[in-house]
């Protein structure tokens, strides 16, 4: 394959569109042994951000850890009216601890909301959305989205257990199918998964696949999407330094027709078509 560089957006970066707010700390509360749920309380156009769209995050220092770079985090959930953007995160390393030590009314400077997010295929009427870990937090508010535009929902909730599954009540909120897969109760597998999925397209409810969070389930998606002439999209998880496409850090190769192209994780997506996925 020949592999090039993609020039859209070259010599762009989010610029004036996407400000560095300061939100300030409404809670940072502990939903399991992992993973803490911070709301803030962060204004216009903070609170616009899309369904899949992220923000990037100075998380603060710590006795034990000194972050250099910032931290991109998906929105896990944004609303204009009320101004508030929260996020669900684990606790896994410096930036997500400092994150950790926020109390209410501190606050956090955030950069976004950025990147491109998620879209419904035309004349979708079910989607299927796919994720593991943190990215049932990126998958919810695609959910909610979908809900919006009369679109059904059946989400594939999947974790290592029970303990460590995630965004129940939002699924539930909008009146989605919520199926529960985990390593513990040995129903999580690439094979059982494609099972469920092969069900929901026979039943007329796999108008869209949609995935965050593991790479085993996305090139599933993948490889059936195409077998099965379903779009999708995935939304990528990537190391990133600057965030607004300035340092290229981020770039990966992604499939154009029969080329590898390189693309920016951070501008030209995360969000992208699943059949670009290499």
């Amino acid at each position: 394959m020949e592999v090039v560089s993609s020039e859209s957006h070259v010599g762009c970066c989010a610029g004036p569109a996407a400000p560095d707010t300061q939100g300030v700390v409404i809670s940072n509360a502990w939903v399991n042994r992992d993973y803490k749920h911070l709301v803030l309380d962060a204004g216009l156009p903070a609170a616009g951000a899309k369904a899949g769209q992220f923000f990037h995050l100075l998380c603060p220092s710590t006795e034990q850890d000194s972050p250099f770079f910032r931290r991109p985090m998906s929105t896990y959930r944004a609303d204009p009216a009320t101004g508030r953007v929260e996020f669900l995160y684990k606790v896994t390393g410096a930036g997500t601890r400092g994150l950790a030590t926020l109390e209410a009314g501190d606050k956090l400077p955030m950069l976004g909301p950025l990147g491109v997010g998620f879209t419904l295929p035309a004349g979708a009427r079910h989607i299927v959305v796919l994720g593991r870990g943190v990215g049932l937090a990126t998958l919810a508010p695609l959910a909610e989205m979908a809900a919006q535009a009369r679109v059904g929902v059946t989400a594939i909730l999947s974790a290592r257990d029970a303990a460590n599954l995630m965004s129940q009540d939002r699924f539930t909120a909008i009146g989605a199918t919520i199926v529960e897969v985990t390593d513990e109760a040995g129903t999580s597998s690439v094979e059982n998964v494609e099972r469920l999925l092969r069900e929901l397209h026979a039943a007329g409810r796999a108008d869209a696949f949609y995935t965050c969070g593991s790479s085993r389930l996305t090139l599933l998606m993948q490889r059936l999407g195409a077998e099965l002439s379903v779009p999708g999209e995935v939304a990528m998880e990537q190391q990133m330094a600057c965030g607004i496409g300035m340092c290229y850090c981020c770039v990966r190769a992604f499939r154009e027709g029969d080329r590898l192209v390189s693309k920016r994780v951070c501008w030209d997506g995360p969000v992208f078509p699943l059949a670009e996925v290499a």
